[in-house]
């Protein structure tokens, strides 16, 4: 595989160092060229000195070629805004960070599937370390063809999970509101602004990216790029 990092954080470094370490093709962009210098020694990858956001500089590495695009910058606009770039500019995919959690709603809304939350992520596994709960790799509980699908309901999703008529081998199993865990069947209406997560087959997915992100585009005025 291919990956582009926009920004040279602690966490860009790690996971690109264990991405070389399995023989993927590694890009990282930086504005520092001080920066760069020194990991130039430490990793063996290709660096882009450069504004990530910039749709020029994005162009430069190829997004016809790449399979993930990673927004770790430390800046929530600047990782929004290279993310939706980069999704115009055709990457496969794009994965976008943010530490303000008020951003990720605006991101779901933009089509940005692939939002992460790291201190989210880093609270939840330390509070379960801490009550004694067993952590599990998601890797180890999503196989084979399954996947996780999230979207915010918008006024037209305020009805039951039966009323939404996902394609088949698709199921709302829970979702949020109010930032609290819900259990869903096929009967639980939801409201604007719950957070809906469906796990389906793989094969469901560019239909839901189509039924939910093409109207949220259409909505935020975005592009008409597919993630």
């Amino acid at each position: 595989m291919r990956i582009v990092f926009v920004g040279a954080g602690e966490v860009s470094i790690g996971t690109a160092k264990a991405l070389i370490s399995k023989g993927h093709e590694v890009v990282i962009i930086e504005t520092n060229k001080v920066k760069i210098d020194e990991l130039s020694s430490q990793l063996d990858c290709s660096f882009l000195q450069g504004d990530g956001s910039r749709p020029d500089i994005l162009r430069e590495v190829n997004p016809e070629q790449t399979d993930v695009l990673v927004c770790l910058t430390n800046s929530d606009q600047a990782n929004v805004i290279a993310s939706l770039v980069g999704r115009s500019l055709g990457f496969k995919r794009v994965v976008t960070s943010i530490a303000d959690a008020q951003f990720e709603g605006i991101c779901l809304e933009l089509g940005l599937q692939d939002t992460i939350i790291p201190s989210r992520t880093i609270s939840r596994h330390l509070e379960d370390m801490i009550s004694g709960v067993e952590n599990l790799e998601l890797s180890a509980v999503i196989k084979d063809e399954a996947r996780f699908f999230t979207l915010i309901a918008r006024e037209e999703d305020a009805v039951t999970a039966r009323e939404l008529r996902l394609p088949a081998e698709a199921r709302v199993v829970c979702y949020y509101r109010d930032d609290k865990f819900f259990h869903a069947d096929e009967e639980t209406r939801f409201r604007r602004g719950d957070e809906l997560v469906i796990l389906t087959h793989s094969k469901n997915i560019p239909e839901l990216q189509e039924r939910w992100q093409a109207k949220a585009r259409e909505k935020s005025g975005a592009g008409a790029a597919e993630l």
